[in-house]
């Protein structure tokens, strides 16, 4: 995938500059709701600070309308646009970005951040992908909705145990791994597909945040929800790299200085809103599970071992393994 991806990209770059004055377009998952969709309220946040400040306009593209994760990020690596990627569309260019969704990572939202604005493991993921598309860039982290919680449908999950025989869906190759080393399968399913996998039982459960459980109405096929902090959600903002270059320095400060203000101002967004949404879930149909702290040792202890074994498999340069616990002070976890 990753060969096709880069073979896209050379094949169509040399249209970029010529249709650079047409308005960019911003493709991302997700219904155009503010109040639900938090990559829709940053997107719509960006464009407004964007267009007020420069020339360039932005036009907006919610609900998968530019395409499949691959076929987003092979647009947007060959033409004049941006993308908000999920793993799903980032990890076949940077394989590496999969050592952030390690399970079980971040304790908290303010350390997953400090993750990613600071940690030289990002940095490094981000000089990777400049490199191989041949100037693209990560331009943000954009958060979805905090900490993913699993959910599924007749087997409420109190902890890894329950996983054994079940099936889920899987954003990415990464979930796969998860599920299995906890004793369940997982099947790769696009987020437009979720609920009639669930409705139909092809898959038993999957995981979200609260944010994707309601925007996707999940709440309507999916009996229980545990709140296992498994991943931070996130999703990021790729642009095309030769439309950068082609901004004048005064435009690209503005740009970069929007995406900050628009992250910044969809963080405290979530922030408040993840308890309202829990609460939301609870009153329309689900059960919610919180793990008690030995429960939440054993997720721990079972899924991250495991995960970071998986991670060793997928061509991925250890320093990247070494750099990410190192930020994180949790080296130890490697020995």
């Amino acid at each position: 995938m990753k060969n096709k991806i880069l073979a896209a990209a050379a094949l169509l770059m040399s249209t970029a500059l010529a249709v650079q004055a047409e308005p960019i377009k911003l493709g991302y998952n997700g219904a155009p709701d503010a109040k639900k969709n938090a990559v829709h309220y940053f997107a719509e946040t960006l464009e407004a600070i964007v267009e007020e400040k420069t020339d360039i306009e932005i036009e907006l593209y919610p609900n998968s309308q530019l395409g499949s994760e691959q076929e987003r990020m092979e647009n947007t690596l060959a033409t004049p646009s941006l993308n908000v990627a999920s793993f799903a569309g980032l990890s076949p260019v940077v394989p590496e970005s999969f050592v952030s969704n390690t399970p079980f990572m971040f304790t908290s939202p303010e350390e997953a951040r400090r993750f990613f604005d600071e940690g030289k493991y990002w940095s490094m993921v981000e000089d990777a992908f400049r490199e191989r598309t041949g100037g693209s860039e990560i331009l943000a982290v954009v958060e979805e909705g905090g900490f993913l919680a699993f959910t599924s449908t007749d087997k409420p999950i109190h902890s890894p145990a329950d996983f054994e025989g079940m099936k889920f869906r899987a954003m990415d190759p990464s979930q796969v791994a998860l599920y299995e080393a906890m004793g369940a399968s997982g099947t790769p399913i696009p987020w437009t597909e979720v609920y009639s996998a669930l409705q139909t039982g092809v898959v038993e459960g999957q995981m979200n945040p609260p944010l994707y459980i309601i925007l996707g109405s999940l709440n309507e096929v999916q009996k229980y929800m545990t709140r296992a902090n498994v991943q931070y959600s996130m999703q990021f903002l790729v642009a095309n790299g030769e439309w950068l270059a082609s901004l004048s320095d005064e435009d690209r400060k503005v740009l970069e200085e929007a995406v900050a203000e628009a992250n910044a101002k969809t963080r405290e967004k979530v922030q408040s809103s993840v308890e309202e949404r829990v609460t939301w879930l609870a009153e329309n149909g689900m059960e919610v599970i919180t793990p008690t702290a030995e429960q939440m040792a054993e997720f721990q202890k079972i899924g991250q071992p495991s995960f970071i074994e998986w991670l060793g498999t997928q061509s991925i340069d250890q320093s990247f393994i070494d750099a990410a616990f190192a930020d994180l002070g949790k080296s130890d976890l490697l020995k």
